[in-house]
């Protein structure tokens, strides 16, 4: 997967920057992982669903049904960038 190649590339520039958590860094790239498992072409949820679902069941009826999931995702990504401390404040209430 692309993700074995890009994150050790970065990490290390990322992992400069004290503003970075890399607690904060990991649960982006878990985050956003999350949601390639419901876009197309290669969403493994949307796979998994259309091999379980009834043969009158489209894909395209799943790639539909999966658009309000995606776009929560996605919300939920966007306020994690904005605010970082909804993501870290678990983390540092534990000590790490």
């Amino acid at each position: 997967q692309i993700t074995y190649i890009v994150v050790p590339l970065f990490m290390p520039f990322l992992a400069g920057y004290p503003e970075f958590s890399m607690v904060w860094i990991a649960i982006l790239i878990a985050m956003n992982l999350q949601t390639s498992f419901l876009t197309p072409p290669f969403g493994w949820s949307l796979i998994f669903m259309k091999g379980v679902a009834p043969r009158g069941i489209k894909t395209t009826d799943i790639y539909k049904g999966a658009i309000p999931f995606v776009i929560i995702q996605l919300g939920a990504l966007g306020l994690l960038v904005a605010f970082p401390q909804i993501a870290l404040w678990l983390p540092e209430a534990i000590g790490w």
